[in-house]
């Protein structure tokens, strides 16, 4: 299984937006250039984001967008079962007809079991995880690492 670049970049954008949850709206184009997403692909991400109600958008030049939820409330497994549905490792746990061995198959619940766990793992991450070290201390991320912040601001 592969994730796609969107529920990669949703998961970015949410952290981005989960450090500047206290401060001004973020811009479309800062957003882009940390988390280095094309800005017509970040602007789709936006909106299903915002439809899901974890962002709001503000107006005007100061304008932008902000966290509504809060960054401990939201986990990677949910943001991946938003964007890619609920995934399994192989084909034949959704749709047994995929596979004319399905009901002998001797790996099926192996692959089933490993997809469970897979998920219950990512449930137990959440953006402010990600956002702190093991003192409390808010890190840097290595997601845009490659940018100042502060050319931005």
């Amino acid at each position: 299984m592969r994730l796609s670049s969107k529920s990669r970049y949703a998961v970015r954008v949410l952290l981005e937006l989960s450090r500047h949850k206290d401060g001004d709206p973020i811009q479309v184009g800062v957003i882009s250039r940390l988390q280095d997403i094309p800005v017509k692909y970040l602007e789709q991400i936006i909106r299903d984001l915002k439809k899901d109600g974890y962002i709001t958008s503000f107006r005007g030049p100061r304008g932008g967008y902000k966290l509504l939820s809060d960054p401990e409330s939201i986990s990677f497994g949910e943001i991946v079962r938003k964007f890619e549905g609920e995934p399994d490792l192989v084909e034949c746990i959704a749709d047994p007809s995929s596979c004319k061995l399905s009901d002998e198959c001797r790996v099926k619940n192996v692959w089933e079991m490993a997809t469970q766990e897979l998920y219950k793992k990512l449930d137990t991450i959440t953006m402010s995880d990600l956002l702190t070290n093991a003192d409390g201390e808010l890190k840097e991320g290595c997601d845009a690492s490659h940018y100042k912040r502060e050319e931005f601001y």
